[in-house]
């Protein structure tokens, strides 16, 4: 029973879309913790791999610090996950917000669950962020990014003359249509299916083996 809650309890971050933005609450066990459980709300700056492996990234700014706690998607100490505002941004990765604003990343622990119809679109927040100066934890200004407020103009005057063609890293990223397969593929995954695989066929060669040796023994019936 306690397995099948916590598969319950999952499926509200499932519901959740591939981009990351929407504002999630996690609760985990903690026998430290005061009620043996810990809770943590943030916004979801990113989900990476997949199956077995799936984990997402939280955070929050909290009296001035921006804290991130990545979470295990299979976790079995994860009690419950909720979606409080159910929404997707511009970019499927916001670890820009780490140099943004704080305004961008502050959520209050007490925030109440936005509501959201049933079977309507997941909505998609247009809004740009602005970045603090430079120098930055990764070079935002040559990535294709839609969610930053003119990053170009915020850099420094060396990276501009040096990239003075705002030439973009993998810009051919888009056009790859297995990218996401050659990162989030494992190869413990690729021979477990493999295995099983294999099982399958041995099991159809039996089946077949017996209907050939019933279909023989039919046939010459013993006197």
């Amino acid at each position: 029973m306690a397995l099948l809650s916590r598969r319950a309890a999952r499926t509200l971050c499932w519901v959740t879309p591939r981009r990351g933005g929407s504002v999630l609450a996690v609760t985990l066990a903690d026998k430290y913790a005061p009620g043996r459980q810990r809770r943590f709300v943030g916004i979801c700056i990113r989900r990476e791999k997949t199956g077995l492996h799936h984990h997402f990234t939280l955070r929050n700014v909290i009296d001035g610090l921006g804290v991130e706690i990545k979470y295990d998607l299979y976790n079995p100490s994860i009690l419950k996950i909720e979606t409080l505002k159910l929404e997707r941004r511009l970019d499927s990765d916001l670890s820009y917000l780490r140099d943004a604003l704080p305004e961008y990343s502050t959520f209050d622990f007490d925030m109440e669950p936005v509501p959201h119809a049933v079977g309507t679109p997941v909505p998609i927040n247009p809004i740009k962020v602005k970045l603090r100066p430079p120098p930055w934890q990764s070079r935002w200004e040559m990535r294709d990014l839609q969610g930053i407020d003119d990053v170009w103009t915020n850099a420094t005057a060396y990276f501009k003359r040096k990239f003075s063609n705002k030439t973009k890293l993998e810009p051919w990223r888009k056009y790859d249509l297995i990218a996401d397969y050659r990162v989030d593929s494992y190869r413990e995954d690729e021979e477990q299916i493999q295995d099983e695989i294999r099982t399958f066929e041995k099991e159809q060669q039996d089946i077949r083996g017996s209907k050939k040796r019933l279909l023989k023994s039919a046939s010459h019936p013993v006197s």
